[in-house]
């Protein structure tokens, strides 16, 4: 019997900040020894953006605003949960770190830090979210 496929998708954030004359990243943990970048899925009548701010506040505990659009990133995984196959859709959003403590995150994360530019891009545990950093630091590279 073939395994039934439904598509998700949901939206998050590259929230950066300066700090002297570096650039920081926060990444979230939902687990032990993974770090991802916020998001989650969209809900209701709610648009790519309040999404992405919304997951942002709750995950990172931040406060930011949408500076643009970096990219839509795209993967598959099977949910043992739900026995079946998701064909997954991230917009992901460069933001500017408004206010707010990494420590106000959600239940659903177990850690958010900030971290510099490089090591971001290191620690990330997924290539497409890697490749999302990179290109939201190349985008405040060339602005600056």
């Amino acid at each position: 019997m073939p395994v039934r496929t439904e598509k998700e998708v949901s939206a998050g954030g590259v929230v950066y900040r300066k700090v002297g004359d570096k650039i920081q990243f926060v990444l979230i943990s939902p687990k032990e020894g993974r770090w991802c970048l916020p998001k989650g899925q969209i809900g209701e009548n709610e648009s790519e953006e309040e999404t992405a701010l919304r997951e942002v506040k709750e995950e990172t505990g931040l406060k930011c605003k949408i500076i643009q659009k970096i990219e839509t990133i795209e993967y598959w995984y099977f949910s043992k949960e739900r026995g079946i196959r998701l064909h997954k859709f991230v917009h992901f959003f460069l933001m500017e770190y408004i206010e707010g403590s990494t420590e106000n995150h959600d239940w659903e994360v177990i850690d958010a830090k900030w971290f510099d530019a490089d090591e971001a891009i290191d620690k990330a545990s997924f290539q497409s979210e890697k490749d999302v950093l990179k290109k939201g630091l190349e985008i405040l590279r060339n602005a600056i």
